[in-house]
């Protein structure tokens, strides 16, 4: 009946997402956990989804049915054909409407759009940390879960697994800017500031 009345009771405590089904709830906290409960017994692979799993598993059963007839290539799933049909095309039907940018896949627009409103859905459940790639999430939860940190940092005691991370954490207390934008006399801390400001100021990169 709720599809009738509209009615969402189960409400998401991270954010401001209702839903009408219990379990259209926890698969979306996902979203922000990063959790990934289902496993590929084959392989390293996990998935937040049940659905993923069942389409992932498909490559391993050797299932695939769908041609390109420009390369020869396979797909298991005609939406899969499609989207790599804009491999020979060039079509870019996804399009952001803060900037110019315009990307062949809707996932890939979504993630950009996150360079225009700072979102960071992806909520660390060990830390206060958040991000806006739920790869960066499972990265930052391996680092938080190891211990085995062998790189002190002198000004605030954090520990860090290669010096190369090390020395890019420091960059923070010391204010060293070793990247600089070749349009123009600005310099960053980090790659990413330099990556996100070619993008707002020059129009250049994703």
């Amino acid at each position: 009946m709720r599809v009738h009345t509209g009615e969402t009771p189960y409400k998401c405590h991270m954010c401001d997402k209702a839903f009408s089904q219990l379990g259209s709830l926890n698969t979306h906290v996902r979203v922000h956990t990063g959790d990934r409960p289902y496993k590929c017994h084959m392989c390293d692979k996990s998935y937040s989804q049940y659905g993923n799993i069942v389409t992932h598993m498909r490559v391993h059963t050797g299932d695939k049915q769908y041609k390109c007839h420009m390369c020869d290539k396979v797909f298991r799933l005609s939406g899969d054909l499609n989207r790599h049909m804009r491999v020979h095309t060039g079509d870019r039907p996804y399009k952001c409407h803060m900037c110019d940018k315009a990307f062949s896949h809707s996932a890939d627009v979504n993630r950009h759009m996150r360079v225009h409103t700072g979102e960071t859905p992806y909520k660390c459940s060990l830390c206060d940390r958040s991000f806006s790639r739920s790869d960066e999430l499972q990265t930052h939860k391996c680092h938080v879960r190891s211990n085995s940190g062998t790189y002190h940092c002198p000004y605030c005691g954090k520990l860090f697994k290669t010096e190369r991370e090390l020395k890019r954490h420091v960059r923070i207390h010391t204010g060293a800017k070793l990247y600089s934008c070749r349009h123009c006399s600005e310099r960053f801390t980090t790659l990413d500031q330099l990556k996100t400001h070619l993008l707002k100021s020059h129009n250049e990169g994703t």
